[in-house]
């Protein structure tokens, strides 16, 4: 089941020479967090605006849960999407409980309902309750503002998460963390996320697929495994900067690379280790135990098997990729 749904979108903006999103197809399914990759000017802002409609497209049409989202009201469309941006867009005036209590309120929750939701939110975001409801924007750190927004994001309980580039302006130290934060959130609610982003290793951390754009159009859309060890092309494997090995090891989640679990397997035997660790934490755990394969866990529950043949076709195939038709599509 898809979710998001973009069947030859196409978006020209007046008096530009080309599309700045041009003849795009994909579908996002229920619970992914796809992140859209790309360099500067090459429309991924503008595919992910389409999808709560700040921008219609010109061409082609967007489902979302199968509806078209043209016959949606705008108000009703945004209700179901929480929308996250660069510099957190939190109202200045408001307190963070106020700002996070916008959705809430815009759907009816009754004012108990509507302070449960605030300070559980504000619990997963790992802001006190008590110490930051009454705070205003200006007296948070940006990495505090951040974890605000996400918040009020998330308030309404949203099916679908834009997300445009929301830690580009924070230091790396506050970035890393705030990612760290994400994959947690992701875990426990398992939304539908479509992440903006310009830097690689946050897409290679975050995404359980990423989709590659250049000049308004889709280049490749798959695992980052895959984009790794089998890229469409020259541009491809530039972007992810795939000739870096450990680089590789330490960014590509098990969970890309693994291969599910067949009914005779996992061994109970085997070392395990969760589909968010990385491929350097996989090959270290082979190393120490010496172990032919290992299990992948999922909340706990088997779902796969690595061994180190997946993680040496992560490590080497690339190496030999040198002739990968050089083009930006």
């Amino acid at each position: 089941m898809s979710t998001i749904e973009f069947d030859q979108v196409s978006l020209r903006f007046s008096g530009s020479a080309r599309p700045a999103v041009d003849g795009c197809s994909f579908e996002v399914k229920v619970g992914e967090l796809v992140v859209i990759l790309g360099p500067s000017g090459c429309g991924k802002t503008t595919l992910l605006k389409m999808v709560n409609r700040l921008y219609e497209p010109t061409a082609g049409q967007i489902y979302l849960d199968g509806q078209n989202i043209r016959k949606l009201k705008v108000t009703k469309l945004r209700r179901q999407i929480g929308y996250v941006i660069q510099q957190s867009g939190l109202f200045p005036h408001m307190t963070v409980a106020q700002n996070i209590a916008v959705a809430p309120e815009l759907l009816g929750w009754p004012r108990p309902k509507i302070q449960m939701r605030i300070d559980e939110l504000l619990a997963l975001v790992d802001l006190t309750p008590d110490e930051y409801r009454d705070r205003y924007p200006a007296q948070l750190s940006g990495g505090q503002q951040q974890r605000v927004g996400l918040a009020r994001a998330l308030a309404g309980n949203p099916k679908v998460m834009l997300m445009d580039e929301p830690f580009g302006a924070i230091d790396a130290i506050t970035r890393t963390t705030l990612q760290d934060e994400i994959l947690q959130l992701q875990r426990q609610l398992k939304k539908t996320i479509l992440f903006v982003s310009h830097d690689v290793e946050e897409a290679l951390r975050l995404a359980d697929r990423i989709l590659i754009m250049s000049q308004g159009k889709i280049v490749q859309f798959d695992t980052p495994f895959k984009l790794l060890t089998q890229p469409t092309n020259q541009f491809v494997h530039n972007l992810l900067g795939a000739d870096d090995m450990v680089r590789q090891l330490s960014l590509v989640q098990v969970g890309t690379a693994m291969t599910a679990a067949a009914s005779d397997y996992p061994d109970v035997n085997d070392p395990t280790l969760s589909n968010r660790d990385s491929l350097r934490d996989a090959l270290s755990l082979i190393l120490k135990t010496g172990a032919r394969q290992l299990t992948v866990l999922e909340d706990g529950a088997p779902i796969g098997v690595l061994t180190l043949e997946h993680i040496r076709d992560s490590a080497t195939t690339n190496h030999h990729r040198t002739n990968c038709p050089d083009a930006s599509g």
